[in-house]
């Protein structure tokens, strides 16, 4: 039964790469990777005997990848009888790929980390246990309570917190103040017709080529559903029960779609005409093309470098929301660290050791600050704020904000779906529809909600 799981998923698994590579690569999640390629080799292993050895596999490379393994040295000098060697992969999808791959020989590692897509794939693989049940087992103290509440609940199922939330990141706007100063806007948008409003002064006065761009990837659809607390899926966004079918076409949905049509028709979207064009994104902001880009909180440390380079004072602000609604918040997305079921008493203590010393205070403190990511325990943020950060660094401080005022429900939980990347992929071929070839809105999402609901059926049979 195990091998017959592994080997249905892994066609999922491959149709969703397959999808991926036809429309663009989606990043490792929403633009975390910073490698590219085939994995790197693992560090060499413990010389020393007696030491309980953890392969430990993650995406990030460069500079990112330089501080995780600094943090990995740490750790295994605090931890002599524990030896940690990290494995790096050149995306999400990469990993994702191994992991499958790993399953069907029974070499996994003893710690991987998954993009938040990923997560009912990781639960239907079987392959890992919930970290709750793990560390009661081994009596350490997860500390749920310190928790920031919304990372809490997105990682939380079935009632259990399942893996270790890592690099965590919300969608924010950046925000080009120069040419909103130049343009006579007194105020940074927070809903979609201040937008609007702003983006006809800037546009029509020529103090931009464009208004605003952000990259063509369902991360964001996803995050103002939540703002309008609706739902991306049934049974609750597939956490009372598994999910059965997507709600692309519902009048939520199609709000969403018909704003992006907008901004496209009056002329204030800038597309680069690449699917999950990160860079294409970034790249016009910095270049001053446009005033305004919807990206990820994990783009502050680099974007704001960047803007001072070029020569511009830059914001960040919360996502604009549709007119008219309560803000009710967004979605956490980047990723989390899964501990592998099955392993020993031994490894499984050391493993859990070193997934709670990544996301301890003084960890998440400094990996705030060189990444942007957001540190997911509070008692971090307090000592940020007690050192100043924010206030000397006032667009780090956006993510907090707008994390803090979500509301726990099941639209800022987030949707858990078998064949997350695929139904991803279907949601971002219908913008690009709407945006490059003018198709109604209706048409575009209702299409998408067939084919998204196509394959979450035959994911759902295959597993069953």
């Amino acid at each position: 039964m195990y091998q017959q799981i592994v080997r249905t998923l892994s066609a999922f698994i491959g149709l969703a790469l397959l999808l991926s590579a036809c429309g663009g690569a989606a990043p490792s999640s929403s633009s975390d990777s910073s490698t590219s390629g085939t994995p790197a080799p693992t560090a060499p292993a413990a010389a020393s005997q007696g030491k309980t050895v953890i392969k430990f596999w993650h995406v990030f490379g460069g500079a990112r990848g330089d501080h995780i393994q600094r943090v990995i040295d740490d750790f295994n000098y605090l931890n002599p009888d524990i030896h940690v060697e990290a494995q790096i992969f050149g995306s999400y999808e990469d990993l994702l790929t191994a992991v499958k791959t790993s399953a069907e020989k029974r070499s996994l590692p003893h710690l991987f980390q998954m993009y938040e897509a990923g997560s009912q794939l990781a639960l239907d693989l079987g392959i890992t246990a919930p970290a709750a049940e793990l560390a009661q087992q081994v009596g350490l103290d997860l500390r749920q309570d310190d928790l920031i509440p919304s990372v809490r609940n997105y990682y939380t199922f079935n009632g259990k917190m399942n893996s270790f939330a890592w690099n965590s990141s919300t969608p924010i706007m950046y925000v080009n103040m120069d040419i909103l100063q130049a343009a006579g806007v007194q105020e940074i948008p927070q809903t979609w017709g201040e937008l609007m409003a702003a983006c006809e002064t800037i546009v029509t006065g020529k103090h931009a080529e464009k208004c605003i761009t952000f990259p063509i990837y369902s991360w964001f659809f996803e995050q103002w559903l939540s703002e309008q607390n609706a739902l991306l899926a049934n049974n609750d966004n597939g956490r009372s029960a598994r999910a059965t079918e997507v709600l692309l076409d519902s009048e939520p949905s199609l709000r969403i779609a018909r704003f992006i049509k907008e901004l496209n028709d009056k002329g204030y979207l800038l597309y680069s005409g690449k699917i999950a064009d990160w860079d294409g994104a970034n790249a016009a902001l910095v270049s001053k093309q446009v005033a305004f880009e919807i990206s990820s909180t994990s783009e502050v440390a680099g974007l704001t470098n960047e803007a001072h380079k070029a020569g511009f004072t830059m914001r960040t602000a919360m996502l604009p929301i549709p007119d008219g609604i309560e803000r009710n918040g967004v979605i956490v997305g980047g990723a989390s660290v899964w501990v592998v079921g099955g392993l020993s008493p031994q490894e499984t203590a050391a493993a859990l050791k070193f997934a709670q010393y990544l996301g301890e205070t003084e960890q998440m403190v400094t990996w705030h600050k060189i990444t942007g990511y957001f540190p997911v325990r509070q008692s971090a943020v307090r000592v940020l704020e007690e050192q100043g950060w924010f206030t000397s660094h006032p667009n780090y401080a956006v993510a907090f904000e707008q994390l803090i005022s979500t509301k726990a429900n099941y639209a800022s939980a987030g949707a858990v779906l078998g064949p997350f990347p695929e139904v991803r992929k279907q949601v971002e071929v219908a913008l690009e529809k709407i945006i490059t070839a003018g198709v109604d809105p209706e048409v575009a999402m209702k299409e998408a909600d067939a084919a998204a609901d196509q394959a979450l059926k035959a994911y759902n049979e295959s597993i069953k």
